[in-house]
């Protein structure tokens, strides 16, 4: 039996507080959400129950829940539909060399190295010098693309230099015109790439501050009252909505994941 050395033992327990790092506040603020009735935002626990969820959905003196809740939800939903939609675009534009395609890609990834909170600044100041109010429908959905649109083109980009440009040929070769061949040859096989730059495009709109905090206007969004609630909300209900906030985004990932998963086993079973 192989012994492990003292190099092993290092690196386990350099991963081991990489892990804790990563998902020890979480796993905080989720046992801290069940405190009893009497209970606060630091430990010792005082009692378990889930008090504070059932509060989460009472009439609040602070915090627009239910609102902040929908703006975001449909905000990151119209994120995620334009981020594919434009992705796939350029995608299958970039395919063939055309006049300034290297200006337009360093262009569109330009976005990614400015800071986020200059990038919200700006549109915002956009927005007023135009005399146009800002929203998170507007000003804050332009914000939000400035930062899903570059990674869902990488993504593309990656997806369609691996793809094979024969399965094309031979689908032109049996008489399918070029859309037949893009709906029943590229599509199916980019579906389970397309279906991660939607997860993409959904989450980091989901979940974006910096660049929504001054280009939302009025109406916040859920990350940008969460962040108000830190100043005047002392007890635990601030974390239970952080606990539903990251339970459902965790069932959004498992739900892509699943559906991956069945697309790919439908793949192989009418595989020849």
């Amino acid at each position: 039996m192989e012994t492990r050395g003292p190099r092993h033992w290092a690196l386990a327990a350099f991963f081991a507080l990489f892990v804790l790092f990563l998902y020890g506040p979480t796993v905080t603020i989720v046992i801290l959400s069940f405190q009893g009735p009497d209970g606060g935002l630091t430990f010792p626990m005082r009692g378990v129950s889930l008090h504070w969820f059932a509060n989460l959905f009472q009439k609040q003196m602070v915090g627009d829940f239910a609102g902040s809740f929908r703006r975001s939800l449909a905000l990151a939903l119209i994120v995620m539909g334009l981020t594919v939609l434009v992705a796939l675009g350029a995608g299958l534009a970039f395919r063939r060399r055309f006049f300034g395609a290297t200006a337009l890609f360093y262009l569109t990834i330009a976005s990614l190295i400015v800071p986020s909170i200059l990038i919200s600044l700006g549109i915002g100041l956009m927005f007023n010098v135009a005399g146009l109010p800002p929203a998170w429908w507007s000003s804050a959905l332009g914000a939000h693309l400035t930062w899903t649109l570059p990674f869902g083109v990488l993504i593309m980009f990656a997806v369609f230099n691996r793809f094979d440009h024969a399965l094309e040929e031979a689908a032109r070769d049996l008489g399918a015109s070029p859309w037949q061949g893009f709906r029943h040859v590229v599509l199916p096989l980019i579906a389970p790439s397309l279906i991660g730059v939607a997860l993409f495009g959904f989450s980091l709109s989901y979940d974006e501050f910096a660049r929504t905090v001054m280009a939302a206007g009025s109406d916040n969004t859920l990350p940008l009252e969460i962040f108000a609630m830190t100043t005047n909300v002392t007890t635990p209900v601030l974390y239970a909505l952080g606990s539903l906030t990251t339970a459902f985004s965790l069932a959004i990932v498992v739900a892509v994941v699943l559906v991956v998963l069945a697309m790919r086993r439908r793949g192989t079973a009418h595989a020849p």
